[in-house]
Parts: structure tokens; C-alpha cells; sequence
């Protein structure tokens, strides 16, 4: 919260119209991010993450254009097991249809780090900002640049041994995603010059900490699942098969690898950790409305409550539907802004509490 602390110091030394074009700057780059994301899925559950074995940071963002360039990408492929095991029926024509999202998904990348790197130096140059300013924002060029070597180190993991990606380098990926998104969030509402008049009690406070770090763990669940292909093995629900327990979640040794590798007991920790969001949510609305109400900064919850429930009606039709492509994109994308809209909350709560 330290990059917050300093920013909300210098909106109230700088005038709103000099900093409104920042706050939008980081809002239109968290929207790009939050793009990206949802590409991002459309990558993995199409399978084509793997599509592009080789990482050209600077000569990658021109794609195949002659036959013998999509020749080379195409013998490329046929190298990894995820060719050899699952689409060795692939043709050339074919491999064009996965390769064209994994480019893109890097072509976003590329192009957020123009997006971000350009106007830094145009405002400072203006002097929107000064260097304490610039200190965090220059922490969030370098957090955009970890996401993408951490998306390679991903793809790398699925180029000789899996035919996936790893479910671990996935969740690390993912949760750098989500980190950067929040980061920018939390900096751009931090610059609002209009401060909420309303008092916030430590428990309100830490209650919103808890509502962040649950959605954060369940975003890390949920990335387990995608990385195991999970959501596959129980397409019911309010019961898994038969049972709301099932049967074979402590198949492997030693135990903690049930946790992170058993199909099983990875969609059962997603489904429990969201009954307990459900149910904390549903306690904190409850609270609040004996307490002081959803004036003020408050506000945040009602709206928090209801996108939970969205997503819990994209997750039931998304696994009952057996992962169909857009609402496995739309789960993952509101997962992202449910972590905006809370930290938003977070950071208007210390907005408030400062005023």
C-alpha cells in the first residue's frame, strides 16, 4: 500500500486537471490488461499456448507471411509432445488457427509495454508527476515486464516433457496478472480527487483485507483448474457425482500433491472456497447494514455482492456446460474484476480515512 500512501500525497499537492490524464492513462492500461486476460484464456482453453515454441521478444512481433515462414513454425510444433500425443492430425492450415491466438496474446504484450512506456516519458517530461510518483509507476513497467518472462517460463514447461503447460508456472502467471491489473487500479483511484466523507472502522477495513485475499486465493485455485483441466472431471454440481464430497481426492503421495495435481480435489477446493466467499460476503452485508450502513465508500460492497453472485452463475453454467469457451473466458475475466472493484474499495477506504 506504500505506492498508494505517496500518490494520495501528491494529488493533494497537484492540481486534478494535471493529474486526470495519468488516471486515465492507468485506467485505459488496466483495460488492456484485463484484454489480455481474456486472450489469454481463449489461448488456453483452445490449446494454443504452445503454438509458438520460441520467444522473440523484438522479431516475434512480426508474424509468418510466406509459406516457408509458416513451414518453419509449423515443423517447430511438430517437435513438442503436445503434436506428437494430441494433434499429430494438424496440417499446416490447421496450426494456423492455434497460432493466430498465441500471437495475439503476445502481440497485446508487446504492445501494453509501448502503451505504458510512452506516456510515462511524456508526463514526466510535463511534469504531471514528480519522481516519488514515478518511483511506483516505474514498479509497475518492471511487474509488466516479469508477467511476460513468466509467460515464457510457462510455455517452456509444455515443450518437452508435458503436452500442457505446467498447472504451477500457470497459477504464477495468472497471479502476476492479477497483481499488475490490481497495482494500476489501486494507483489510478488513488490520484481521484474527490476524497469519500465517510468513517471507516479498523474491522470494516480488515474485512475488506479478507473479502481481497480470498478472491486472490480463489483466483489461484481457479488457476490449478485451468492448468489440470479440472472443470473435466465433474461436470454436476450442487454435487460432485453423487456425493458433495467425492470419493479419490487422496489418491497421490504424499498428501500435499492432492492439493495441487488431483483433478478431484483441485475442483473441490475451487467450489468450497467460493461457498465460503458466498457465505462471508452475505456475513459482511449483513454487518454492514447493522452498522453504518452502504453510504459513503460502502457502496463498494453491495456492488462487490452482486458480481460475486455473477460469477457464481458463470462458474455452475460454465461446469455444467462442460467449458464452453466464452464462459470459461467470462469466469476468468470477471475474476480479474472482482480484484479491481475490491481494491478499489481498499484504496477509497484509506482515502477516506485520511481525509
Amino acid at each position: 500500500m506504500a505506492s498508494i500512501d505517496t500518490s494520495t500525497s501528491i494529488s493533494a499537492h497537484k492540481p486534478a486537471d494535471r493529474l486526470r490524464p495519468v488516471r486515465i492513462w492507468l485506467y485505459v492500461i488496466a483495460v488492456l490488461v484485463l484484454i489480455m486476460v481474456a486472450v489469454g484464456g481463449i489461448t488456453r482453453l483452445t490449446g494454443s499456448g504452445l503454438s509458438i515454441t520460441t520467444w522473440k521478444p523484438i522479431s516475434g512481433i512480426i508474424p509468418p507471411i510466406t509459406d516457408a515462414d509458416w513451414q518453419a513454425e509449423y515443423e517447430g510444433y511438430r517437435q513438442i509432445p503436445q503434436f506428437q500425443v494430441n494433434n499429430h492430425w494438424m496440417s499446416v492450415e490447421d496450426f494456423k488457427s492455434i497460432f493466430w491466438w498465441e500471437w495475439i496474446h503476445r502481440f497485446l504484450g508487446r504492445m501494453i509495454g509501448f502503451a505504458f512506456a510512452i506516456p510515462f516519458v511524456v508526463f514526466l517530461v510535463q511534469k504531471r508527476f514528480s519522481w516519488n510518483l514515478a518511483a511506483p509507476l516505474g514498479i509497475l513497467f518492471v511487474l509488466g515486464g516479469l508477467q511476460g518472462a513468466l509467460g515464457w517460463w510457462m510455455v517452456s514447461s509444455g515443450l518437452s516433457e508435458l503436452t500442457s503447460v505446467s498447472q504451477y508456472r500457470l497459477a504464477a502467471h495468472l497471479s502476476a496478472a492479477a497483481l499488475l491489473l490490481m497495482a494500476l487500479v489501486g494507483v489510478a483511484r488513488s490520484l481521484e480527487p474527490d476524497v469519500p466523507a465517510t468513517k471507516v472502522t479498523p474491522a470494516e477495513w480488515w474485512g475488506a483485507i479478507a473479502l481481497l485475499v480470498l478472491i486472490f486465493i480463489q483466483l489461484i485455485a481457479g488457476a490449478f483448474v485451468a492448468g489440470l483441466d479440472a472443470g473435466f472431471a465433474y461436470n454436476t454440481w450442487p454435487l460432485m457425482g453423487d456425493s458433495f464430497v467425492p470419493q479419490g481426492m487422496a489418491t497421490l503421495d504424499p498428501f500435499w500433491k492432492n492439493i495441487f495435481e488431483n483433478t478431484t480435489t483441485v475442483q473441490f477446493i475451487h467450489r468450497c472456497i467460493a461457498y465460503v466467499i458466498v457465505a462471508y460476503v452475505a456475513f459482511r452485508l449483513w454487518q454492514q447494514s447493522k452498522g453504518g450502513g452502504f453510504g459513503g465508500v460502502h457502496k463498494w460492497l453491495p456492488r462487490l455482492s452482486a458480481l460475486i453472485l455473477f460469477q457464481v452463475a458463470l462458474g455452475i453454467s460454465t461446469l455444467l456446460l462442460v467449458i464452453p469457451v466464452e464462459l470459461g473466458v467470462a469466469h476468468q475475466v470477471v475474476a480479474f474484476l472482482l480484484l479491481a472493484a475490491t481494491i478499489s474499495y481498499l484504496v477509497d477506504m484509506r482515502r477516506a480515512s485520511k481525509a
